[in-house]
């Protein structure tokens, strides 16, 4: 049975008390956090320390930023690496085991004109193994991990799919850089979801989850049992965490509908 976690900007409520709350009731094991910038999270503490104490687990954070370790601008780049070392840490006092990030996000695609980067595949190669080497120091001292999450292609040119990054992370050669799969990215990008889980499954470290058209999983038509399947065959014990748009007239109905619809197609 997987153990399953909900994006906090999902759950209704005003505090992560109240959110963790609503999430038990639905059948959630924890609350994933979204990690602004400008230090929003470690700004946060005295709030996520009192969550902590009142018993809310919180075992990972997705960053929240419009830039990433990937990206053209080198002083942007530079922040972002910045915000993800003060989120591993803060991940990393709350008893958590990781931050997730892509290489970047909307600053380019190469299936939208004008079709060429302006960096090299080379140079985006130097880019993000300085990054992810720079950071999966930072996540070992602080007892945590980094998941790097590859994006489909019009959201991301660098790091699309599941091999990309496991080539990324073995020459990075630190076991605290994971793969964060995502089963929307890879509705998109793996022509084979299920064998491509398998494959990586060395370095998997993280899963969000939502369906083939980003709404909650059930609202779409991705294989839910070949893909739980095989992450179970990969031997994966983290969280699946829901990442989504959600349909329906109810928010809240559509969120506590997801953990009951994972455990039947896991079974």
């Amino acid at each position: 049975m997987f153990r399953t976690a909900c994006q906090e900007q999902l759950l209704p409520g005003e505090t992560l008390q109240q959110k963790w709350e609503f999430a038990q009731s639905a059948g959630y094991d924890a609350i994933e956090l979204r990690g602004k910038g400008g230090f929003h999270l470690r700004d946060r503490l005295p709030e996520l320390r009192e969550a902590l104490a009142d018993g809310v687990v919180m075992p990972t954070v997705c960053v929240d930023m419009l830039h990433f370790i990937g990206a053209f601008d080198e002083d942007l780049r530079r922040d972002a690496v910045e915000q993800m070392k003060s989120q591993l840490s803060v991940i990393g006092e709350l008893g958590g085991v990781g931050a997730q990030t892509p290489a970047s996000y909307g600053m380019f695609s190469r299936r939208l004109p004008p079709f060429q980067p302006p960096r090299s595949a080379e140079e985006d190669r130097d880019v993000l193994l300085a990054g992810l080497t720079e950071l999966g120091e930072h996540a070992r001292r602080e007892g945590v991990a980094l998941f790097l999450e590859p994006l489909n292609r019009y959201e991301d040119h660098m790091v699309n799919r599941l091999d990309q990054a496991a080539e990324l992370i073995r020459a990075v050669g630190l076991d605290s850089v994971r793969i964060g799969i995502d089963s929307y990215h890879m509705n998109i990008e793996e022509a084979d979801p299920p064998a491509a889980i398998l494959a990586a499954a060395p370095y998997i470290g993280h899963a969000q989850v939502s369906d083939s058209n980003r709404f909650q999983p059930g609202a779409g038509h991705l294989d839910w049992p070949a893909w739980l399947g095989a992450l179970e065959g990969a031997g994966y014990t983290g969280h699946l965490a829901l990442e989504c748009r959600l349909t329906g007239d109810d928010a809240a109905e559509a969120v506590a509908a997801v953990p009951a619809f994972l455990a039947r197609a896991a079974a």
